[in-house]
């Protein structure tokens, strides 16, 4: 039922944003103002998150660790799973940021009808498919910044000819277009087919996969089987960029598909599970080194506690505990 509300709520989208390219008055919306909102939602929103985990009080060293901490000098240690020093969590933080290591090394229980038996199996297909995934949508990413700079920086035309490197006809195909939906195509698949999996998907996480798959689509869309006015394109862009808003008549209805449907993960993204991206640099159980046993550490927001002590609780229940006939610490003001 979430995976059907949540594919209807994007094709909602889909056409409301293709429409909308169609009428004169909706494209100067789609165009201009709608991604002004969503460019100051998401700015607000990151803003508004990061300052929330800042402030999280953090008074002990969290890490996860899935090694030997560093003790005595003959035990050999694990240094990147559970670090000891702020290099060696650079280090994993890193592995985990560029490679998804604790993806990596993650494990699915499976209960099977025989005996029943309880078997724990590696997950490297989604290991797979996130990496592939993640790493497309940078490439993508990166090549769309020659729509925003004029000229076009010379990283980006490097990284065109390689991410074309392969050429199939024409125009060129960038395979990390490709290689983009094909992850999230597994992605989706996946959280549909796993029973354990789709149990606990939410509406929020198909949508967010819809969504992502809807404007890749759409790009893909737009440049191989729909032509467009890249030109008209570029000039919108720019508009946007320098805020001088120029919206192109000659520009096709499914860009401003395309675009409302970016307008649109712009502004979800913050309040998402998607803003674990900037998360994963202030978690605490990433970027703190595991050293307890060398470094002792003291809670800064550990203040003065007014604290009724054994004494005078036993004072002030004195007559109590005499009539129950339980022994006293302090009588006649002596100990026993």
């Amino acid at each position: 039922m979430h995976a059907w509300t949540a594919l209807i709520t994007i094709i909602i989208l889909a056409v409301a944003g293709y429409v909308g390219g169609q009428l004169s008055a909706t494209r100067v919306l789609i165009g201009t103002i709608v991604p002004y909102v969503a460019i100051g939602i998401f700015l607000v929103g990151i803003a508004w998150r990061v300052i929330a985990w800042a402030r999280s009080p953090v008074p002990f060293r969290i890490p996860t660790t899935c090694g030997q901490q560093k003790s005595l000098p003959w035990i050999k240690r694990a240094r990147f799973d559970s670090p000891f020093t702020p290099g060696e969590t650079i280090v994993r933080m890193l592995l985990e940021v560029l490679l998804f290591r604790s993806l990596f090394r993650n494990t699915r229980a499976e209960l099977r009808r025989e005996g029943p038996r309880l078997l724990y199996e590696e997950e490297k297909w989604l290991w797979l498919g996130a990496l592939v995934f993640h790493w497309s949508m940078l490439v993508v990413l990166l090549r769309h910044l020659r729509f925003f700079r004029e000229p076009t920086p010379a990283i980006v035309l490097l990284l065109q000819r390689i991410d074309g490197f392969f050429q199939i006809g024409a125009p060129v195909v960038y395979w990390t277009g490709v290689t983009m939906l094909a992850a999230l195509g597994y992605l989706l698949w996946r959280r549909l087919k796993i029973p354990q999996v789709r149990y606990v998907s939410l509406f929020t996480d198909y949508f967010a996969l819809y969504l992502l798959m809807a404007i890749a689509g759409s790009g893909i869309w737009l440049r191989y089987f729909t032509k467009t006015d890249i030109v008209g394109v570029k000039q919108l862009t720019l508009g946007l960029m320098t805020f001088t808003p120029v919206v192109p008549t000659t520009v096709a209805p499914l860009f401003f598909m395309h675009l409302f449907l970016v307008s649109v993960l712009l502004a979800y993204f913050p309040f998402s599970k998607l803003v674990h991206m900037p998360g994963i640099f202030l978690s605490p159980t990433r970027n703190l080194p595991n050293n307890s046993r060398a470094v002792r550490h003291i809670n800064p927001w550990n203040y003065p506690v007014k604290v009724h002590t054994y004494e005078e609780w036993e004072e002030e229940f004195r007559d109590k505990l005499i009539a129950a006939g339980l022994p006293l610490d302090k009588e006649s003001g002596n100990h026993v």
